[in-house]
C-alpha cells in the first residue's frame, strides 16, 4: 500500500472542549505514539484524512509532516467515529519504520460465486496478520467459487501476499456455505402467521360482543342524558 503524505499541526488544547474546537476548525484530533517516544498530540486535516481512509482503508500508511518540523510514518491504530454524522472524532496513530513488522487486522473479501441455492454466512470479516509496515495489504481474499452447502472457509484458505504471515489460528472459520431454504420450508412458516392473525381477530370479536348495547366506542365521549323539564 502506498503511503499518503499529510500535513499536521501540534495541538496545545486538550480535553473535550479542545477536541470540539479542533473539529469545528475542520481538523481531526490525533495522537502519535510508539517506539518508546512521548505521545505527540496533533491535528490532521479532516477532509484529506477521510479521503485517504476511504481509498486505502483503516490500515492506510501516512507520511506525516508536522508544522514543527517533525516527519514520521504512522499507521492508524484506533479510529473513533461519530455514528450519526459519520465523521472522525479522534485517531490514535502508531509510529512505524520502513522494514518494521507490524501486527494488524486486515479485511477479508470472498471472491467468486458459491453453488446454486446456497447462502454465505460470514463469521469473521477480518484476520490478524503481520506484515512490513509499508506493505500492509488493504484486504485479503478467499475463493468460494462453486462451493457447495457444508463448505467451510478457514483462515488457512485465505490467500496471503508475499511477506504477509497469518497470526490467527489457521482453523479459524471465516465463512461457511449453507443450503438456502426451499419454497416448501418458507411456506411452512406461513400457517403460524395465519393462526396468530385469526387469534387476534377472534379476540377483537369477543371484546365487541362483551360491550353493552349502545355503549360508546372506544375513544368517543359518552352521550349526554336527555334533560327533562319540571
Amino acid at each position: 500500500m502506498s503511503e499518503v503524505k499529510i500535513s499536521a499541526e501540534p495541538r496545545t488544547e486538550f480535553g473535550k472542549g479542545g477536541a470540539r474546537r479542533t473539529r469545528r476548525a475542520g481538523k481531526v484530533p490525533a495522537v502519535l505514539y510508539g517506539h518508546g517516544e512521548k505521545p505527540k498530540h496533533i491535528a490532521l486535516p479532516a477532509r484529506e484524512f477521510a479521503a485517504a481512509i476511504r481509498k486505502g482503508g483503516a490500515n492506510q500508511l501516512f507520511a506525516i509532516e508536522v508544522s514543527d518540523g517533525t516527519q514520521v510514518l504512522a499507521l492508524p491504530k484506533a479510529i473513533q467515529r461519530d455514528p450519526i454524522k459519520d465523521t472522525f472524532e479522534h485517531v490514535d496513530l502508531l509510529l512505524v519504520r520502513r522494514g518494521e513488522k507490524v501486527t494488524v487486522e486486515v479485511p477479508v473479501q470472498l471472491t467468486g460465486e458459491a453453488a446454486k441455492d446456497t447462502l454465505i454466512v460470514h463469521d469473521h470479516d477480518t484476520l490478524t496478520v503481520t506484515a512490513d509496515a509499508t506493505k500492509v495489504p488493504d484486504h485479503l481474499e478467499a475463493s468460494i467459487e462453486g462451493a457447495e452447502a457444508g463448505t467451510q472457509i478457514t483462515a488457512g484458505d485465505v490467500e496471503l501476499p508475499a511477506g504477509v504471515e497469518l497470526v490467527a489460528d489457521g482453523d479459524l472459520q471465516v465463512a461457511s456455505v449453507t443450503a438456502a431454504p426451499t419454497a416448501e420450508q418458507l411456506e411452512a412458516t406461513l400457517p403460524e402467521v395465519e393462526v396468530a392473525e385469526e387469534e387476534a381477530e377472534a379476540e377483537v370479536g369477543e371484546e365487541t360482543a362483551e360491550a353493552p348495547e349502545g355503549a360508546p366506542a372506544e375513544g368517543e365521549p359518552a352521550a349526554e342524558e336527555p334533560k327533562t323539564e319540571a
